[in-house]
């Protein structure tokens, strides 16, 4: 059996509220976009991470204002 450890996590917020979030841990960068149970995906950085959230969300959406909790 293993364990990860998350180390950071960020709160990305849009217009309307949380849009998703971001879980940093051994992997890598963890998108989840809010409602959903499913990861989007792990990428190597932050920044790819970031991107890779706002590009899932609603087509026009502005920059999400990410919170680390």
């Amino acid at each position: 059996m293993s364990t990860t450890k998350t180390l950071a996590l960020w709160v990305a917020y849009g217009t309307n509220g949380v849009v998703g979030s971001i879980r940093h841990d051994d992997e890598g960068y963890t998108v989840v976009m809010a409602g959903s149970d499913a990861a989007t995906g792990t990428y190597p950085t932050l920044e790819s991470a970031k991107g890779a959230l706002h590009s899932h969300m609603l087509p026009g959406s502005g920059w999400p204002l990410f919170r680390e909790h």
